[in-house]
């Protein structure tokens, strides 16, 4: 049975980098073994960016002259992934697979009246086990300022109002691709918690995969046929991989917060050769600027312009010693 999937995550300023870096796959190397580098040539992009996010975000935003006060806590774009099972991918095949991305570009574009034009990116991942698109957008709603005109304002939190708003864009998500003609499943609507992507993403690679595997195969090897010892047991097993899942985030975090990090200071590093370029520039000229004044006035007075250079340097060393 495979169901439709669509989950939601959002983001301050300073997290667009890294999942620039990912979405984009500007990164050299990845943690993630699901990641098969050779199969990049077949990602694709829905709505393609030439810059950073951040970058997007500033021009979006000035063309626009969207509303909204931005601070450092401030989401400013959310992330949409889309998927569903690989055994879903690989029996519809390319073309539907194809399909089915661009019907959920579809849905997203027009969802609460967003518009395309405030769609960051939207990039097709097909080197992973599970084909699924990352769709980066600038939450804006259509409303009116306080005197009446209509204004486009950044406000995720309005973008996603109220506690069933994550249902609302399951519900409706679902009831588009079921309208296009792809045969999926809804899932269970009670209870059902809102995954954030980096959970879904473990949930879907190979490694989370293979541990819910060996825990089937381990249930199926106890012998007892005392049901109470078979919960007590999975409960157990259950604890254990909510205790390394949290384990798993919290060095993950870590590690991104790091990058994060060590980016902010290569920027800064290279703002300060720049500036180093552009003082020594100036310092080039302003000597060029001395030594043709040295010229002139040497011209002008009949004067040899090195003695008279020595002479200035004198004075001025005279100067700074009885400064001192």
């Amino acid at each position: 049975m495979s169901y439709a999937i669509i989950r939601n995550e959002n983001y301050k300023m300073g997290q667009l980098s890294y999942i620039y870096r990912h979405n984009e796959r500007k990164n050299t190397n990845y943690s993630n073994k699901d990641i098969i580098k050779e199969n990049g040539i077949k990602n694709y992009s829905l709505k393609n960016v030439n810059t950073s996010y951040q970058k997007a975000f500033n021009n979006i935003k000035e063309k626009y002259k969207l509303k909204g006060q931005i601070k450092k806590v401030s989401n400013v774009m959310c992330e949409l992934i889309i998927t569903s099972d690989k055994e879903f991918f690989e029996k519809i095949g390319e073309e539907e697979t194809k399909r089915y991305f661009q019907t959920a570009y579809n849905f997203v574009a027009n969802y609460n009246n967003l518009g395309e034009e405030f769609i960051v990116s939207a990039k097709v991942h097909m080197d992973e086990s599970t084909p699924h698109m990352h769709i980066v957008f600038i939450p804006v709603v259509h409303t009116k300022d306080k005197n009446g005109n209509s204004i486009n304002k950044i406000a995720c939190s309005e973008f996603w109002k109220g506690k069933e708003s994550y249902r609302i864009l399951q519900d409706r998500f679902y009831k588009n691709v079921i309208d296009n003609g792809f045969v999926l499943e809804r899932g269970n609507t009670k209870g059902n918690e809102h995954i954030k992507i980096e959970q879904l993403k473990k949930i879907t690679n190979y490694e989370m995969q293979t541990m819910f595997e060996n825990t089937q195969n381990y249930e199926q090897e106890k012998v007892t046929n005392d049901i109470e010892v078979i919960r007590e047991d999975y409960r157990r097993v259950i604890n254990k991989c909510n205790v390394l899942n949290k384990k798993y985030t919290k060095v993950k975090n870590i590690v991104e917060g790091t990058i994060n990090k060590i980016e902010q200071i290569q920027e800064e590093n290279q703002e300060l050769k720049q500036e180093n370029i552009n003082l020594k520039n100036e310092n080039k000229k302003i000597r060029e600027y001395i030594d043709k004044a040295f010229e002139y006035i040497s011209l002008l007075f009949d004067f040899p312009k090195e003695r008279l250079k020595h002479l200035v340097n004198s004075f001025i060393n005279k100067f700074k010693n009885k400064e001192r």
